[in-house]
């Protein structure tokens, strides 16, 4: 009896360490969906939010949809049928992928998009303001007009914040009679979109070649193809107002570059945001702090920073 006491004694003692071994043996997993890696702003939010789940110690997934929506979907099935702990989602579709993030709410894997949209079945999506952030772009540009002429407008439809800059630019011309958008080219869904991008603003500058003071770009990926064309034509900074939004070192190079038509850019913090999505998870699922202290609604927002001549150098010294 007592050597069976004994054995049982010593069986427990040292169970207990093998139980904390064993708990501690499993990091919190999370998976980290981008949308379209060969976008830099999706790229950056995504490795952002990576490098921040690391530095906790984390288990990472990450994953990349390609573009491709049916793709994203089947991505997002496999991270809630791996029953992680956390989803990171950059640049989604949450309309497109309702089904997927309400299997994740049901199975209680808490998700958090970036610049994806509102979704009832995620904590929330780490935004900024694309209404302000469409508007003072717009506003920047006709200030630059002198609020007459005319400009031409590259647009995106295919994504919730670029579709909300460029109803902006709608809203404000409509109060500015004195300025007409001329031709739009709206950017189709795809995975060669510089090559779209390419031909169809080729098209318009030569169609209307003299007879536009300003270009809207959507976002800076298309201000870049915008801005190679312009040269070729031999076209010089100053000779018209090239605005767009995102915010990057390869735009605020060419923004302080004496030889390109890049005027300005709407900075979005994209690793911030990242960074951001990671730590909120921390707080609310690991920390246990109520969502409500961290997002009174379905966006946390951050802000965008206008970067032109004036701060740019600020902006390119923080990049290096």
């Amino acid at each position: 009896m007592r050597k069976s006491l004994m054995r049982n004694l010593l069986l427990a003692v040292f169970s207990v360490p093998a139980l904390a071994m064993g708990a501690a043996a499993h990091a919190f997993d999370v998976g980290i969906v981008a949308f379209q890696m060969s976008s830099e702003t999706h790229a950056r939010v995504a490795n952002a939010a990576a490098e921040a789940a690391r530095s906790k110690g984390w288990t990472v997934t990450q994953l990349n949809a390609e573009g491709s929506l049916p793709k994203l979907a089947e991505q997002l099935d496999t991270l809630v049928n791996k029953k992680v702990d956390a989803i990171v989602i950059a640049m989604g579709k949450p309309v497109e992928t309702d089904a997927q993030l309400q299997a994740a709410k049901e199975k209680g894997i808490p998700v958090v998009g970036v610049m994806s949209g509102a979704s009832p079945h995620m904590l929330f999506d780490v935004e900024v303001n694309e209404y302000a952030t469409g508007a003072q772009s717009v506003l920047y540009m006709l200030g630059k007009m002198g609020y007459q002429g005319n400009i031409l407008s590259a647009r995106f439809d295919g994504n919730s914040g670029t579709r909300i800059r460029g109803k902006m630019l709608d809203a404000v011309l409509t109060e500015n009679t004195a300025v007409k958008d001329l031709a739009k080219f709206s950017m189709a869904r795809t995975q060669s979109w510089r090559d779209d991008v390419r031909n169809g603003m080729q098209a318009l500058l030569l169609r209307h070649q003299g007879q536009f003071k300003g270009i809207w770009a959507s976002f800076d990926g298309q201000a870049y193809v915008i801005d190679d064309l312009l040269q070729a034509q031999g076209m010089k900074k100053g000779d018209i107002t090239l605005v767009s939004v995102d915010g990057s070192p390869e735009t605020y190079r060419r923004i302080a570059d004496p030889n390109s038509l890049i005027t300005a850019t709407m900075m979005i913090p994209f690793e911030q945001m990242g960074t951001k999505a990671i730590y909120a998870i921390d707080r609310i699922v690991v920390k246990k702090e109520p969502r409500e202290s961290i997002a009174a609604g379905p966006y946390l927002f951050m802000d965008s920073v206008l970067v032109d001549a004036s701060n740019v150098q600020k902006f390119l010294q923080t990049a290096k």
